[in-house]
C-alpha cells in the first residue's frame, strides 16, 4: 500500500525496494484503477490553476497526473523517505521540477505545520493509519475547496484480511499495522468540519469518496 502509514515501522515496509517496485509499476502502467477514478473525479470538478496537497502519495503519480491536468503546484507528506529518491526522478522525467514539494511530516501529530491546499488527496493512507479522526480532521482543515479519498470497506472479509496482515507483521516483528475503520464515522469526521459528500464509489476493494466545501 502506498501512503502515509503508522509511524512505527512505516519506513521497514514502505522503503527503497518497494519506491522502486511501485516506480517502475506506473512507468509501464501509471495509475492504478482507484488512483485513475480518484484523478477523474478531480478533473471533473476543474483543476486548472489549483494547489494540491497529497497526504501519504509514496512516488507521487497522482500529483504528477494532476499537474498535467492544469493544477499549478502539489506537495506531497510522507512519514518514510524511502520514496524520495524514485519520486525526485518521476519529477524530473515528467517535467515538472520545481513544482512539487516533498516533505517528511505526520499531519495528524502536526497539523499546524502544514499549508491549506485547494485539493486534498488520500490514497489508500487511512487504512494505515491508527487514528483516522486525527487524520481526516487535519486533512480537512487543509482542504479548501475539494477532498477525495479512498479506503477499504469495513466486513468480515476485510476485517479478516487486515488481522491476517497484522498477524504476519506481528510475527516479522513489525510494528506496522492496517485498519478498516468505519466508513460512516470516517465521513462524519469530515463533514463537521465542513465538507459535503459529492461522490461515491463502492468498489469491492477500494471505495472512493469526494466531498466538496460550500
Amino acid at each position: 500500500m502506498a501512503g502515509c502509514c503508522d509511524p512505527r515501522g512505516c519506513d521497514r515496509i514502505f522503503g527503497d525496494r518497494f519506491a522502486a517496485r511501485t516506480a517502475t509499476r506506473y512507468r509501464k502502467r501509471g495509475l492504478d484503477r482507484t488512483a485513475r477514478r480518484m484523478v477523474g473525479l478531480l478533473a471533473d470538478r476543474d483543476v486548472q490553476g489549483a494547489t494540491v496537497l497529497e497526504i501519504g502519495g509514496g512516488i507521487g503519480g497522482i500529483q504528477l497526473e494532476l499537474l498535467r491536468r492544469g493544477a499549478v503546484a502539489a506537495t506531497n507528506l510522507e512519514l518514510s523517505p524511502g520514496y524520495e529518491r524514485e519520486a525526485a526522478a518521476l519529477i524530473a522525467e515528467a517535467g515538472l521540477t520545481g513544482r512539487v514539494q516533498r516533505r517528511l511530516v505526520d499531519i495528524a501529530a502536526d497539523p499546524a505545520a502544514v499549508e491549506p491546499a485547494d485539493i486534498v488527496v488520500l490514497h489508500r493512507v487511512v487504512c494505515c493509519y491508527p487514528d483516522y479522526e486525527r487524520l481526516l480532521g487535519a486533512a480537512a482543515d487543509r482542504a479548501r475547496r475539494l477532498l477525495v479519498f479512498s479506503h477499504p470497506p469495513r466486513n468480515l472479509i476485510s476485517r479478516a484480511a487486515f488481522a491476517a496482515q497484522n498477524l504476519f507483521f506481528r510475527a516479522r516483528g513489525s510494528e506496522f499495522r492496517t485498519f478498516a475503520h468505519p466508513p460512516a464515522a470516517m465521513l462524519d469526521v469530515l463533514t463537521a468540519r465542513g465538507l459535503q459528500p459529492e461522490y461515491t464509489h463502492r468498489g469491492l476493494i477500494w471505495r472512493v469518496a469526494g466531498l466538496e466545501r460550500r
